[in-house]
């Protein structure tokens, strides 16, 4: 079953990157490369598919919310069945890591003798609970990338953006933060992530969806 679909997408941007073409689809619990050199749009779709932009020309689908017939009363409802993680990681700086991630659970609403239990359980799942009462600065730059994985999946999203996620870190690391993807994908959440990392994507045999000068290429 398709859960993302992008249909002959198109957004321009005044200054910046922008995308012509855009077309693929995203099957539930599938595991998606998006690659592409800087530049190429790749964030940019990430967007489209978050809704923090809206494609000029074509449509986005997903799940049953679309570009061209949403309300915006369900953006906010697409957005918890999504999880997002960034290349900067852009934790709160002033909380520590166990906050980090129940800031985004009290957003929702959450129970807060639910939150403790969740928040554990998602540090648990990325090997860092050991590490819930550090600050940021404390963590190394793979540590950081694992609470960014927590918060993004503390929701239990059915999809996972990942917009260079490995971008900043050592090839070690970056190997050890695509296992973690992996293990999180096989438990059902499906993937998307965007790389120019070639080398990182020939090591792992998942779906690869190219974009060049805003165009998708298979």
């Amino acid at each position: 079953m398709n859960i993302v679909r992008l249909n002959n997408v198109g957004m321009n941007y005044v200054t910046g990157d922008g995308v012509k073409n855009i077309n693929f689809e995203l099957e539930q619990g599938e595991f998606l490369f998006l690659v592409g050199p800087s530049g190429a749009g790749k964030s940019t779709v990430l967007k489209l598919i978050y809704f923090e932009e809206m494609p000029f020309v074509g449509e986005v689908e997903v799940g049953q919310i679309s570009s061209k017939s949403h309300k915006r009363s369900e953006i906010a409802y697409l957005r918890r069945q999504l999880g997002i993680v960034f290349q900067d990681f852009r934790l709160l700086e002033d909380r520590n890591v166990f906050e980090n991630i129940a800031f985004v659970l009290r957003v929702t609403g959450m129970r807060r003798q639910d939150i403790k239990k969740r928040v554990l359980r998602v540090l648990t799942d990325v090997g860092i609970s050991h590490k819930r009462y550090k600050m940021p600065h404390e963590l190394s730059g793979g540590e950081q990338q694992r609470v960014a994985i927590a918060r993004a999946i503390a929701n239990e999203p059915l999809v996972l953006l990942a917009d260079e996620p490995t971008g900043n870190l050592d090839p070690d690391t970056a190997d050890e933060i695509m296992q973690l993807l992996e293990v999180i994908n096989t438990r059902g959440t499906a993937v998307i992530m965007a790389t120019h990392n070639y080398n990182l994507v020939k090591k792992h045999n998942h779906r690869v969806v190219r974009i060049e000068e805003g165009i998708t290429r298979a």
